[in-house]
């Protein structure tokens, strides 16, 4: 009986296991990048939550802070924040946009997309702003964690593009970290295997 019941547990570990592994490489093969550029027409930085006093969020900082990086380094001429009120009444793309002046990105070469309320419409609507500009190309920030979510529907795309990841903020901790990442290891595994949802914003 007790090698029966540690055969079973073996079993279960095993099948634990493989799940864990089918999820992490589901997660980490979604494509980067659609071309070889090196220099884009605009650098898109998706938008997360402002405080509820309309300050930037410390992951707000985070990708800011990465998207002028690659502005200040000449890897495009423009910078598009999307974002709008998502969990309050600040627009993200404008939060972000301020903060990006802040730190010296000229205001003639910053655009904000201020309605989308998720991932999906973030980037539905900055190719209708990049449509608009006749851009072909982007750079696009968001958090590392966010990254593969964000490939499935850039795919969906035809413009040019490549992801540029921002770390998380240190605060946060390993053990929230982890938590985070978990979570959207799930999410993402889920709509790479059964598809994204249906949306009036997917090309």
């Amino acid at each position: 009986m007790l090698r029966w019941v540690e055969r079973l547990l073996a079993g279960v570990g095993l099948l634990v296991v493989a799940a864990v592994l089918a999820v992490l490489v589901t997660y980490e093969t979604v494509p980067t990048r659609n071309t070889r550029l090196m220099h884009f027409d605009t650098i898109l930085v998706l938008g997360c939550p402002a405080l509820l006093n309309g300050q930037p969020s410390a992951e707000e900082r985070a990708r800011v802070s990465e998207g002028v990086k690659e502005f200040k380094a000449g890897r495009a001429g423009h910078m598009l924040f999307s974002g709008g009120p998502t969990e309050n009444s600040f627009v993200e793309g404008q939060v972000m946009a301020d903060l990006a002046e802040e730190m010296g990105v000229p205001a003639a070469d910053v655009v904000v997309e201020g309605k989308s309320q998720d991932t999906i419409q973030n980037i539905y609507f900055s190719y209708k702003l990049m449509q608009q500009r006749g851009w072909t190309s982007a750079e696009v920030v968001s958090s590392f964690y966010h990254l593969p979510r964000a490939g499935l529907i850039l795919r969906r795309y035809p413009f040019a593009w490549r992801e540029r990841g921002a770390a998380l903020p240190p605060h946060l901790g390993f053990s929230q970290t982890v938590m985070i990442y978990e979570s959207e290891a799930l999410y993402t595994t889920q709509l790479r295997w059964f598809g994204l949802p249906a949306s009036p914003y997917l090309p």
